[in-house]
């Protein structure tokens, strides 16, 4: 399992300072990293990645709101293997219906991605978690309607806060799951309760096992109380001592 941190998390630096922000990332040891609205001018910061030695496997864009071969052309500058749709309406989880209707989206997405050598993922939030539907939970019934080359990325934090076990959801969802957010704190909404990986409530060891299939483990925090450079880097050390005992 690879081992990437979610740009989105240092992003007042990163608009403030590109260069100096990707540098301090690569200086902690990363050597992947998965950026966020990255079309609109990709190219200063593939020059960034290049020279600090950092890759971009996977990166967030908005697939279903905004221009897909802009999207994709720009992911194929920097590099990417994976575009992921971060965040689908939460009026659009509350009918089979029209969870049926977003999973055509990504399929329809998923095609155009694989003429640019790309793949299409969706990542959750706790919305996706609220709804039953027969005991599947609306990221369940995506998957159902999802072509087989259509991939999750499971924030397993967003799981937990929505009311699921991510161990047990990751166990439900089996192989489709090839890359996960992992992130902690108090397993709320309020995001500045978010801390270091392995500082919260979070079972960071289930999780971890129940990842089988996961190619790459992006950390994440949406926002935080502390540090958010000091709490990725705590965390990375966490993720490291966990993968190497």
């Amino acid at each position: 399992m690879e081992l990437s941190v979610q740009l989105y998390t240092v992003r007042e630096a990163l608009e403030a300072d590109l260069d100096a922000t990707i540098a301090r990332i690569a200086a902690m040891g990363f050597t992947n990293v998965e950026p966020y609205n990255f079309a609109a001018d990709p190219a200063p910061l593939a020059a960034a990645l290049k020279r600090n030695g950092l890759s971009a496997p996977s990166g967030h864009a908005p697939l279903l709101s905004a221009d897909q071969p802009a999207i994709f052309a720009a992911a194929r500058t920097l590099g990417m293997h994976t575009v992921i749709d971060p965040y689908v309406d939460p009026a659009r989880w509350t009918s089979v219906a029209d969870i049926t209707t977003t999973a055509g989206q990504l399929n329809e997405a998923a095609a155009l991605a694989a003429e640019y050598g790309l793949r299409v993922g969706y990542h959750n939030h706790w919305f996706e978690m609220e709804t039953d539907f027969d005991s599947r939970t609306g990221l369940e019934v995506l998957a159902e309607h999802l072509h087989p080359s259509v991939v999750l990325e499971v924030d397993t934090y967003w799981v937990a806060v929505g009311g699921e076990d991510p161990v047990a959801l990751l166990g439900r969802l089996g192989d489709r799951v090839k890359l996960i957010h992992i992130k902690d704190g108090a397993v709320d909404q309020d995001s500045t309760s978010q801390v270091a990986v392995g500082s919260g409530r979070m079972d960071i060891d289930g999780v971890l096992g129940a990842s089988s299939t996961v190619e790459t483990a992006v950390v994440e925090l949406d926002d935080s109380a502390g540090d958010l450079f000091e709490a990725v880097q705590e965390s990375r050390r966490f993720l490291l001592a966990r993968a190497h005992g």
